[in-house]
């Protein structure tokens, strides 16, 4: 199985990041053989050249719309998976404040991006894009705290909601710019946004139980002063969160996965905002490509810049003393690669789905895998109620996902 928790940490790791790469270079090269015959004009030389010899060794015509749909629902599966799984590599270890942590994680994710983009013949970068960047990672600090308060499995199943809500009524209504995606029934679009908002809802009536990492050996940051003795070692990791009640825990945990799935909702904002306008010739942006994988590496490009921004800023208020857990770097890269090529999957995915589609299933399926990690492995929900109010509130979001998919067929 996929991340066995039997399989030591180390062994582990490896494998996560064999696999991902084997997928990175899958993925990628599936885009490049996949991309749409109206985006020749919009390519250079070299991608021009490729996809004449593509033709002269395939048949133009095998792309229809059942192998398009094969690649985008096997694209939303390894997005679901890997979205629900991108934090179990550093679950049981310590990441004290999570700054660090979301460094490495955030130069993982680029490192997939330039290997993307070299494999795509590096297509024309947009700026632009690098704002979904900015927002995500901005997201993306609130993370280590939701993981310490309120556990994996509630915290994807609250942030997922909510990305849902916020990519839904952004392209349903034409938010921040882009055109307002029409669907052929209403009726069951606003149902399904009405039912995610309703599971979100529930999901706070979930209790979880958090235990602090004990596996690891490493309980003491690298960088620290040397002034510290011995006796002091055992409570060196802890960051404010420890600090908190427990009712504490659950008001702050829960607020900052509403704050996370609300940016991590923008995030493909910028991206359908220069599609939209490619097709304007008065547009800056007249002529861009359709193909929702050549705005990976400026997405990207704009999570590292944001995280490392973020980084220097929290060296500095620590007065260059950052706590950094040299052990967490290889459980960080391993959790940037996953989520990477997660997010490389839903370029795809809304390419050959549309964005309608994949955005309720992707952002409703990884709650389902989290949640299963936290029950099962990480034993964060406990007792019959809680199981019976996390069962019905999972329902009520699958449910109002697919209404919402099923909204445009």
């Amino acid at each position: 199985m996929f991340l066995n928790p039997m399989i030591p940490p180390v062994l582990r790791e490896c494998q996560v990041i064999i696999s991902v790469l084997f997928f990175c270079f899958f993925c990628s090269a599936v885009s490049l053989t996949s991309k749409p015959a109206g985006d020749v004009s919009n390519q250079t030389i070299v991608e021009k050249h490729a996809f004449r010899t593509w033709s002269l060794v395939t048949d133009s015509q095998t792309t229809n719309n059942s192998t398009e749909l094969a690649y985008g629902y096997i694209s939303c599966a390894v997005s679901v998976i890997f979205f629900g799984s991108n934090f179990v590599p550093v679950k049981k270890f310590d990441t004290g404040d999570g700054m660090f942590f979301q460094w490495i994680l955030c130069a993982a994710i680029w490192i997939v991006s330039l290997i993307v983009n070299i494999i795509l013949q590096c297509p024309k970068f947009w700026p632009l894009a690098m704002v979904g960047g900015v927002t995500w990672a901005t997201g993306n600090i609130t993370v280590v705290p939701i993981l310490k308060t309120i556990g994996l499995g509630l915290g994807v199943l609250i942030w997922g909601s909510f990305n849902l809500l916020m990519g839904w009524a952004s392209s349903r209504f034409g938010w921040f710019g882009i055109d307002p995606e029409e669907v052929a029934h209403p009726l069951l679009n606003y149902s399904g946004a009405g039912l995610s908002l309703l599971s979100a809802i529930i999901f706070f009536f979930v209790r979880s139980e958090v235990q602090r990492s004990t596996s690891s050996t490493e309980t003491t940051p690298l960088l620290l002063d040397s002034r510290i003795n011995n006796n002091e070692q055992g409570s060196l990791d802890e960051s404010w969160v420890d600090n908190l009640t427990p009712k504490k825990k659950r008001i702050i945990g829960c607020a900052l996965a509403v704050v996370a799935g609300l940016l991590y909702g923008t995030a493909f904002v910028p991206v359908l905002y220069i599609k939209n306008h490619a097709k304007n010739k008065d547009s800056r942006y007249a002529g861009a490509s359709q193909f929702d994988l050549d705005y990976v590496f400026a997405q990207f490009c704009g999570i590292f810049l944001t995280s490392t921004v973020y980084f220097l800023l929290y060296c500095a208020a620590m007065k260059n003393k950052p706590k950094v857990y040299p052990k967490i770097i290889l459980p960080g890269v391993a959790s940037g690669l996953l989520w990477a090529i997660a997010n490389c999957c839903w370029f795809l995915a809304n390419n050959y789905l549309s964005a309608v589609v994949s955005f309720p299933i992707i952002t409703a399926g990884p709650g389902l895998i989290a949640a299963i990690w936290g029950v099962l492995v990480f034993k964060e929900v406990k007792g019959l109620r809680n199981y019976l109010v996390l069962i019905v509130a999972f329902c009520i979001v699958v449910t109002g996902a697919l209404l919402t998919a099923f909204s445009k067929v």
